[in-house]
């Protein structure tokens, strides 16, 4: 078997930085705030070099769309081990206006053009957390789909995948070419060495516009507004559980 691989690869903001709503109450603060490689597409980077490495995968070829930030994260994912990087620039208001259907769109184009074989997204970004660009993607192909992969096995032209559902564990089997969305358990991403890094630097990222794969961008849905969730009430202390009882009462929950 020799896969051809195509990853997304989300840019956003670091999972560590506490997020801020802009005034105006139209989406969160971005500026001069640390960005990073969206952690579930980073296991999605992960699956598909531990495949290269077993022979599995030809060709790793990693996927970002948004402003020219973008190319740190593509970066990131060649120096983790992809081939080469597409970064399909988008910025200003467009980006902010970004859908899920966008970037499937742009998968589903780029995955005929370079005659993918697997395409490989993390279930959902830690930004929007939409976990849909995956099974909207697999629609737009007609390819079987595999979200939130646990576990993957490639034997004879299919993928066996263990997927992560509400009542336990799932086990299907997908014939290829197939896209699959990577759950948390899936894997451990490695640290990019410093020789890799180096590497990295070197390798192609072909730069693109939505225009170039005949995609609009123009948006579908409109944010009214972004709101920070309520501030959570402080606690109080009970002496026994008939004061607990007593209380629950008053709230009506008894």
């Amino acid at each position: 078997m020799s896969l051809r691989i195509l990853v997304g690869c989300k840019r956003v903001i670091d999972y560590a930085v506490k997020i801020r709503v802009k005034p105006d109450k139209s989406g969160v603060i971005t500026e001069g705030v640390k960005h990073s490689m969206n952690p579930f597409d980073e296991i999605a980077i992960e699956e598909a070099v531990r495949m290269k490495e077993k022979k599995i995968a030809k060709e790793i070829v990693a996927f970002s769309c948004g402003p020219t930030q973008c190319q740190e994260t593509l970066r990131t994912a060649l120096a983790m081990g992809a081939d080469r990087g597409i970064h399909v620039e988008v910025s200003g208001p467009e980006y902010e206006t970004l859908q899920p259907l966008h970037i499937s769109k742009m998968l589903a184009k780029l995955a005929k053009d370079e005659q993918i074989d697997l395409i490989i997204v993390g279930k959902q970004a830690i930004d929007d957390d939409c976990n849909q660009t995956a099974q909207m993607t697999a629609a737009l192909l007609g390819w079987p789909q595999a979200t939130s992969a646990s576990k993957i096995e490639a034997k004879d032209g299919s993928l066996q995948v263990v997927r992560e559902i509400d009542g336990g564990l799932e086990t299907i089997k997908v014939k290829l070419p197939s896209v699959v969305s990577a759950d948390l358990r899936l894997n451990e991403p490695r640290y990019a060495t410093l020789p890799n890094i180096m590497k990295a630097k070197k390798k192609p990222i072909k730069k693109l516009a939505p225009k170039d794969l005949g995609i609009d961008v123009s948006p579908r849905i409109q944010v009214v507004t972004v709101e920070e969730p309520p501030v959570r009430q402080a606690g109080a202390k009970v002496e026994n559980v008939d004061a607990v009882v007593e209380k629950l009462k008053a709230l009506g929950h008894a």
